[in-house]
């Protein structure tokens, strides 16, 4: 496999390249994450990239260990005056190597997911590899809901991609792009457009 931290790198450049030359008003176009926009997500992204496992227990015990208020203290912190600052400071962290304690393919769930979560209500398509992907999409349906994965969302149904070998899971079928699957598994009902077969509407009752 590739190093993650190659891939990550790849995505989060991407993104920028995606983002450079957003108008004002681009910017402020809600995001798929409830409650933010364009502009907020990619603070977040600054956020979690110079995120490392001492800074994230400092912060998690000044949230009172709410994930949410945390969340949002961090897209404050990292978020620049001007979207363009923030874009700057996403420049800067696009090679780091931190991480909170978590298993590193997390941080392939962060960048695909939330590069989807600003591109999509853009129109912007990303013609990804297929390894941060498939890699993301594995971490999310071996994780918990509770730790932000959407091992629970895919319970009941069999999952195929039918852009890679990728098959998960026993009970109706789900089909679709692995991105589709990933993007769903992780909570965007928005993605179920793109899927077909028998389990869909399991699946998208699961995701809610």
């Amino acid at each position: 496999m590739t190093d993650v931290w190659q891939l990550v790198a790849q995505e989060r450049w991407a993104l920028i390249d995606d983002l450079t030359g957003l108008d004002d008003d681009q910017w402020e176009t809600p995001s798929l994450c409830p409650g933010w926009t364009v502009h907020d997500v990619a603070a977040h992204l600054v956020d979690n990239a110079r995120t490392t496992r001492l800074s994230i227990v400092r912060d998690m015990a000044r949230a009172r260990f709410d994930f949410d208020r945390q969340n949002a203290r961090g897209v404050a912190r990292a978020k620049g005056a001007t979207p363009q600052e923030t874009l700057d400071r996403l420049r800067v962290v696009a090679d780091r190597r931190t991480t909170p304690p978590a298993p590193l393919d997390s941080r392939l769930v962060e960048e695909v997911v939330h590069g989807e979560d600003a591109r999509r209500p853009l129109g912007l398509a990303r013609a990804y590899p297929s390894e941060p992907v498939e890699r993301a999409l594995s971490h999310q349906l071996r994780t918990s809901v509770g730790l932000g994965g959407g091992r629970q969302r895919a319970a009941g149904v069999r999952l195929r991609a039918t852009d890679t070998d990728l098959v998960h899971g026993d009970g109706p079928e789900v089909a679709g792009p692995a991105l589709s699957l990933l993007m769903v598994v992780s909570g965007r009902g928005q993605a179920l457009t793109d899927l077909d077969g028998p389990g869909v509407a399991q699946l998208a009752a699961a995701v809610g």
